[in-house]
């Protein structure tokens, strides 16, 4: 980069309440799901239904839920992006780029206007916007273009702008992801399955172009193979679906766990490649609903689980492997005309 050269760096994602209480839980949501990738209906009537009956229902029962994952320090996605911010940052400009880090989110604090702002009165000549969604899509790293784009607005910053839509095929990605895998006790020469478990997305997005399954199919591919496994020891599967009203991409997480409690296979290692930090997703519904499902299936064909019988592979979440992926996939892009 020139001398006078300063990059800004804006890590993106899709946010968190800001207390597990049904009130801030409910403010998140509305947020969320007013979002105009989001709103599955006419948006007149989605409003009505969602402050009438999803919000008060699911602003409860959703709390409940981050109740169990909330820790001493707060929300744990809130800490994980503060510090990978941090750590970011510090290895950039080790490394000797003039750079300033900051995380935004779409529908929560800090918001990506907040983080547009700080960059900007951080003096930065050029920014770049990494959604931390490995794979791309339309109602996530769609949602970060949306609201970067109306930032830079209200700011009135005119600025060169790199928009970073996706690192599925990157190389050190695919490793980390592989060695988080055989941390967790996975071993390539036994009979472990390894179970790819990607947000589900509806087929409408697909059928307008969006190439989410591609990316999630490609990712899963090269971490396989990282791993030096061949395709009968893995497969892929959808979760978190929203509504039951809209077909959605399939095959479902509980449908691939209940065939392979049917067909009584080794350990199942659970890892979720599309979420760059855990969050309610994969901190709660692994272990309350998706690993208890597995086990009830495993009884019902006469078998007996074992307390390994689903390991959960974190997501990279703070660590320093993380930090080192986000760091390869941003460099190309802060370099500039160094």
């Amino acid at each position: 980069m020139h001398e006078q050269d300063r990059c800004g760096i804006l890590l993106a994602n899709t946010g968190t309440p800001a207390e597990p209480r049904p009130h801030a839980v409910r403010k998140y949501l509305a947020k969320f799901l007013s979002d105009p990738r989001i709103v599955p209906m006419n948006r007149v009537g989605w409003w009505f239904i969602l402050h009438a009956f999803i919000l008060p229902k699911r602003g409860r029962a959703s709390a409940e839920k981050y109740a169990a994952i909330w820790t001493d320090e707060g929300s744990p996605f809130a800490v994980a992006h503060d510090k990978l911010q941090h750590a970011l940052e510090a290895r950039l400009q080790e490394e000797g780029f003039d750079v300033v880090v900051r995380c935004g989110m779409s529908y929560s604090e800090p918001s990506v206007h907040d983080a547009v702002r700080d960059l900007k009165k951080g003096g930065c000549t050029r920014l770049v916007v990494l959604p931390l969604y490995p794979q791309s899509a339309h109602s996530t790293t769609g949602a970060v273009s949306d609201g970067v784009q109306r930032a830079l607005r209200k700011e009135r910053w005119d600025v060169p702008l790199t928009f970073v839509d996706n690192y599925h095929d990157n190389g050190t990605y695919a490793r980390a992801i592989a060695a988080s895998i055989k941390h967790a006790g996975f071993n390539p020469d036994s009979d472990d399955k390894v179970l790819f478990s990607f947000h589900s997305i509806p087929l409408t997005d697909i059928e307008e172009g969006d190439t989410y399954e591609l990316q999630a199919g490609a990712s899963s591919l090269h971490i396989a193979g990282e791993l030096g496994i061949d395709r009968n020891r893995w497969t892929i599967g959808y979760q978190c679906r929203f509504d039951k009203g809209r077909e959605w991409l399939s095959p479902y997480t509980t449908d691939v766990l209940a065939r392979w409690a049917e067909a009584r296979v080794g350990r199942v290692f659970l890892v979720c490649p599309n979420f760059a930090v855990d969050c309610l997703e994969t901190l709660y519904d692994v272990d309350h609903e998706l690993k208890p499902y597995y086990y009830d299936k495993i009884k019902e064909t006469g078998g007996t689980p074992h307390e390994d019988s689903l390991v959960y592979v974190p997501c990279l979440d703070r660590s320093r492997a993380h930090v080192r992926v986000l760091a390869d996939v941003l460099r190309p892009h802060v370099e500039g005309d160094r």
